[in-house]
């Protein structure tokens, strides 16, 4: 146990300070208490107060792409060149049931209290979404990617951090490929970069045969550790997916993802002119979720010195929902690593003043090849790509994998 509280006081000091280790190493966070089945069940047991938690300071826009229009809700508005945070979830949710969880948790606030927050609900579905007409073309992953965009332009964002889920990181991910300079960071969720082959794709047909579409939905959603034990959860997500999402859209965006491409990326220097995301990523996935070997794959085709891999134990197919004190965490790191800081109340500080919080960017003046920051409405920040020494550290790189 001694051993484990010196890693986890040091793993603070290595993420506040741009360090990285050589290879892939386990490293811990400070433990969370998970949050309690029964808490999970309560509150998805009421549609109203699942759904409508928090949402009063949200405003709703429906705004006209190239490929027809796009739910989003936004908080705050712009402020100089700090990013929007912008999110997009997986398919059979929608961007309250994937997201209010994580966005509602305490600590998560007093982070995107200082960022413009925009939900964007993925083509027809949204809580109360009509249902397209007969013969309507759902957009492809490509096409939803581009639509994007149109987003950024209408409320005046320069760049955006990304956190996706599933369809949602993939569609993210896509999005950075094909408009880079729009995208200073990407926290993927249980993204699958690959492609459905033959089989998938006829294990996928007979799926829908034999099971309803939220059953279907719910085995791309949660372990099957999950779903043998039919948690209370699982139960109030089969429940919800089945009553909230209009079932007719929702079958068009389940038949468009499983049709994906190969996301095409390639860590650079393994073929020529290989492709891969130019900004920093995060991956994350729950320990046994549907979506481990996909995330551990995009890991090892993505550029070693920008990408840090989140695994997550106790949170099963949706972390976000059943651990958000952890993914917070991860995420405050994350923004760290990319030149901001939160100074937030921490309740596990026995003593000692606290700073309130605010956001401020991370001067570093270190020796190492970094790039110099400025003030929070100064230039647009660059993440740490070299490697740098550390006191009684040694030479570290910036990949690791995490399990927490």
């Amino acid at each position: 146990m001694k051993v484990l509280g010196h890693r986890l006081e040091l793993l603070t000091g290595l993420l506040l300070h741009d360090v990285t280790m050589a290879g892939l190493q386990e490293l811990r966070f400070p433990e969370e208490k998970p949050l309690l089945r029964g808490q999970d069940a309560t509150e998805l047991e009421s549609s109203d107060a699942f759904l409508l938690a928090a949402d009063t300071d949200w405003k709703e826009h429906d705004i006209e792409t190239p490929y027809g229009l796009l739910h989003v809700v936004i908080r705050g508005s712009p402020k100089g060149n700090r990013p929007a945070i912008l999110t997009y979830h997986d398919v059979g949710l929608n961007h309250k049931l994937c997201f209010n969880t994580f966005f509602n948790f305490e600590d998560m606030q007093e982070i995107t209290k200082h960022f413009v927050v925009c939900h964007v609900d993925a083509p027809g579905q949204q809580v109360g979404a009509s249902q397209f007409p007969q013969g309507y073309q759902f957009p492809s992953m490509e096409q939803l990617a581009a639509m994007l965009p149109s987003v950024v332009q209408h409320f005046g964002f320069k760049y955006v951090i990304g956190i996706g889920v599933g369809a949602g990181a993939y569609v993210l991910a896509k999005f950075a490929l094909i408009f880079p300079d729009l995208v200073e960071g990407l926290v993927l969720v249980n993204i699958d970069p690959n492609g459905k082959g033959w089989i998938d794709w006829a294990a996928t047909k007979l799926s829908g045969l034999t099971s309803t579409l939220p059953d279907t939905v719910l085995s791309h959603l949660f372990s099957q550790e999950e779903l043998v034990n039919n948690t209370e959860l699982v139960q109030s997500y089969r429940q919800q997916i089945g009553n909230v999402v209009n079932q007719a859209n929702l079958q068009l965006f389940w038949n468009l993802y499983n049709s994906r491409r190969d996301l095409d990326i390639n860590r650079p220097g393994t073929v020529p002119n290989a492709k891969t995301l130019r900004c920093p990523v995060m991956l994350v996935v729950g320990d046994n979720a549907p979506a481990e070997d996909g995330v551990v794959e995009c890991n090892s085709k993505l550029d070693p010195t920008t990408t840090t891999f989140l695994k997550m134990a106790d949170s099963g197919g949706l972390p976000q929902v059943t651990q958000p004190g952890k993914l917070t965490e991860a995420f405050k790191y994350f923004l760290q690593g990319m030149g901001y800081i939160a100074y937030l109340k921490d309740r596990r500080l026995s003593g000692g003043a606290v700073p309130s919080a605010s956001m401020t960017r991370l001067a570093r003046s270190r020796t190492a090849s970094l790039t110099s920051a400025s003030s929070v409405d100064g230039s647009r920040p660059q993440a740490c790509t070299h490697s740098e020494s550390s006191e009684g550290l040694g030479q570290v790189n910036h990949t690791m994998e995490v399990s927490c």
